[in-house]
């Protein structure tokens, strides 16, 4: 687990000094020295002056298709929304629910331990190469891959903390040669709108106008060249989400492809979901696509494409601590690159922790590289009562408000063509809509290419 690196604890804040117990965080914040805030005694040998990233005039289309097409439309259960006057049809119901069932055996694989979360998750310690990725064709028969080579300027410790999620709090762990996987449970899939479609973002036609789709976005990209990774911290926050049919993400999308139907990404990041996981917990996630979220890939572990490596982290599970107002800063670092050697697209979570990899048969596209880097947040507004949503995109606070206040990702970097980690050059900053959630960016010696985001959503300047 990556968090904040080694500073004092003291840390300064709008000329004042401020002591932040992190209890159980390892490490202390500090604010970067920029423009945006007050300058702190920490500094790294980076000369990188301070300035600000321009935001563009000019949004590409790709990125607007990018913004509408990264995210799950809220949908409504059959189940919950069914109309009075609709018949109940107990032989329907229960074909339903035996497909359902059916679908439980396909993912939830014989575990060799069962771990009970405080959180109500169940995780069940899987045999490596039991996991849903080797049902596919390809990987049949085949065990995990050993460690790739890491990126030139990376060096990883290999160290996580021990409770970075909840299930862990238990003292309770997967013994080696297993995964760590959530079980997923019959109220998850009858939340979706479809069996076909649970653990998947809604195919639909894609419009180019990202304003009047329903998802806002506040995020910050790059493009023009070819990359081969990205890495970022984010900080991890519990943002309030008005209904099930709404959630709320901070993420990292790898694209390539023409931004038609043969859109590839990869995801990764943390969201509250209440519609996937039943619940308002943060979570990590990842997720992946070659076909613009039409009939490939999904999140975490649900379906065969991702193989997981690793025996301590849970994709899908609850991330604690977070972070909080005025408070402790709690973020997680994330790292997807290719391997030159194998190119296979590999994960890794905090300081040098391998969480698995795409297979880069499961690609078109980004089996070469991606055309596109995009880090940011990203919200459902289902305008409830006709209004804006209340729900939250980061720490439900304006970017202005900047350390220990604003949500923010750090220390932004890409992958180049020699398998090297670089720093972002012409960094981008777009939101949808600046009164509901905004987002402002710069560079600094401390954390290098930033930007703060989020917003609360309604209030008196976004009705």
């Amino acid at each position: 687990m990556d968090l904040v690196g080694d500073m004092a604890p003291w840390t300064k804040t709008r000329n004042k000094w401020y002591y932040f117990d992190h209890r159980r965080r390892q490490h202390q914040c500090t604010q970067p020295q920029t423009g945006l805030a007050e300058e702190t005694t920490q500094t790294i040998s980076s000369n990188m002056a301070s300035s600000y990233c321009k935001i563009s005039s000019i949004i590409p289309i790709f990125v607007s298709f990018l913004l509408v097409a990264s995210s799950v439309c809220p949908v409504h259960s059959s189940e919950t929304d069914r109309p009075a006057n609709q018949t109940f049809r107990p032989g329907e119901e229960l074909e339903k629910l035996k497909i359902i069932r059916d679908h439980l055996l396909k993912i939830n694989k014989p575990a060799v331990k069962t771990i009970q979360s405080p959180d109500g998750d169940l995780i069940d310690c899987v045999l490596s190469h039991l996991q849903p990725a080797f049902d596919h064709q390809q990987l049949k028969g085949q065990k995990p891959l050993d460690p790739p080579e890491r990126p030139k300027g990376h060096n990883p410790t290999g160290a996580v903390s021990e409770d970075f999620q909840l299930w862990s709090f238990s003292g309770e762990s997967c013994p080696e040669g297993t995964i760590p996987i959530r079980r997923t449970t019959e109220e998850d899939v009858l939340r979706a709108s479809s069996i076909g479609r649970f653990g998947r973002k809604v195919r639909r036609h894609v419009r180019r106008d990202s304003s009047s789709n329903g998802h806002e976005h506040a995020v910050g990209y790059v493009t023009g060249d070819q990359y081969y990774g990205a890495k970022a911290s984010i900080n991890v926050w519990a943002p309030r989400v008005a209904n099930q049919y709404e959630f709320s993400l901070s993420q990292m999308w790898v694209i390539s492809g023409s931004f038609g139907d043969d859109l590839n990404t990869i995801e990764a990041g943390w969201q509250v979901s209440p519609e996937l996981y039943g619940d308002n917990y943060p979570r990590f996630f990842t997720y992946w696509t070659t076909d613009a979220y039409q009939a490939t890939g999904c999140y975490n572990l649900l379906c065969s494409g991702f193989v997981q490596t690793n025996n301590r982290i849970a994709i899908g599970a609850a991330i604690s601590p977070t972070s909080s107002y005025k408070g402790g800063q709690f973020d997680i670092s994330l790292l997807v690159w290719k391997d030159p050697k194998h190119g296979n697209w590999w994960l890794e979570f905090g300081s040098g922790v391998l969480v698995g990899y795409w297979p880069s048969f499961l690609f078109t596209h980004l089996r070469n590289h991606a055309s596109m880097v995009q880090y940011g947040g990203e919200v459902v507004n289902t305008r409830p009562s006709g209004f804006h949503t209340s729900t939250q995109m980061g720490s439900g606070h304006f970017a202005g408000e900047g350390f220990g206040k604003a949500s923010y990702f750090r220390n932004l970097q890409v992958v180049d063509w020699d398998n090297s980690l670089i720093p972002l050059s012409n960094l981008r900053v777009l939101a949808d809509h600046p009164n509901c959630y905004d987002i402002q960016g710069g560079i600094n010696n401390v954390w290098g290419n930033y930007f703060y985001y989020g917003g609360p959503g309604r209030n008196v300047r976004c009705p």
